[in-house]
């Protein structure tokens, strides 16, 4: 199948996010991709964002990935309990369906709050049999079905290659130009990058480091801009890539 095969020419992020605005759409029809990737040795789950509506920002992102209580991090721990793909609507029931579960229910008026309206997602393990990738579907063209857990089943293992090419990629720390971002990163800013990396919201990094809030996003804005990302899971992964955390520990 052409769009699946797309995926083995994908090696950078911008071609990752033209194929899943392409002709990925024809699989499953989605205006957001929550991604969440496990750091090698840890247990951290570093998360990144692919979307095509505006509606959906960071400060959503960072809700929703609350360890424990954001949506898609509860759906996640329901994937690690199961290893089935995960669907979640206001229309569908709790359950184990066989081939899929339905861990929770959420009323619609909640689901739109999110902005995520919807979620389908499955993951990877590791050869460790820890999650090695998550991968969330949202604000879907259709109702969730069924046949949405076959399709996921069928691409997550691609979308995780690509997902692992992009990565390893464009964050490669042997560049000269890597080298020269380490070079104009601050210590007050890998002092924010640890935190980060550690899901902290701009508002623990400023009570953690007892600074303002406002000041915190200046330097992740410097940060995002240095490290030439987006947001602030890209700029986790890239700092952990440069070694820019471990520098800190």
């Amino acid at each position: 199948m052409e769009v699946i095969t797309a995926s083995l020419r994908i090696t950078q992020r911008q071609h990752l996010f033209t194929w899943l605005q392409g002709s990925f759409q024809l699989l499953i029809g989605h205006e957001i991709m929550v991604c969440g990737t496990r750091t090698i040795g840890t247990e951290t789950i570093l998360f990144d964002s692919y979307t095509s509506t505006r509606y959906f920002s960071n400060e959503h992102l960072v809700e929703a990935t609350k360890p424990e209580i954001g949506l898609l991090s509860r759906a996640m721990v329901a994937w690690q309990n199961t290893s089935m793909p995960v669907l979640v609507a206001h229309h569908l029931s709790t359950g184990d369906y066989g081939h899929y579960v339905v861990p929770f229910s959420e009323e619609a008026s909640t689901l739109r709050d999110t902005e995520l309206v919807n979620i389908v997602a499955h993951g990877m393990s590791g050869n460790d049999g820890h999650l090695s990738s998550f991968f969330c579907f949202s604000r879907l063209s259709e109702e969730v079905t069924p046949n949405h857990a076959y399709i996921l089943e069928l691409v997550v293992p691609h979308l995780h290659c690509a997902l692992t090419r992009v990565m390893n990629n464009v964050n490669s720390p042997a560049s000269k130009a890597s080298t020269k971002v380490l070079r104009t990163i601050t210590g007050r800013e890998v002092e924010i990058l640890h935190w980060v990396h550690l899901g902290k919201t701009n508002w623990e990094i400023a009570s953690i480091l007892n600074i303002s809030p406002l000041t915190v996003k200046n330097h992740v804005q410097n940060i995002l801009r240095k490290l030439d990302v987006q947001n602030r899971g890209q700029a986790a992964i890239k700092a952990s890539k440069l070694g820019l955390v471990k520098l800190f520990q």
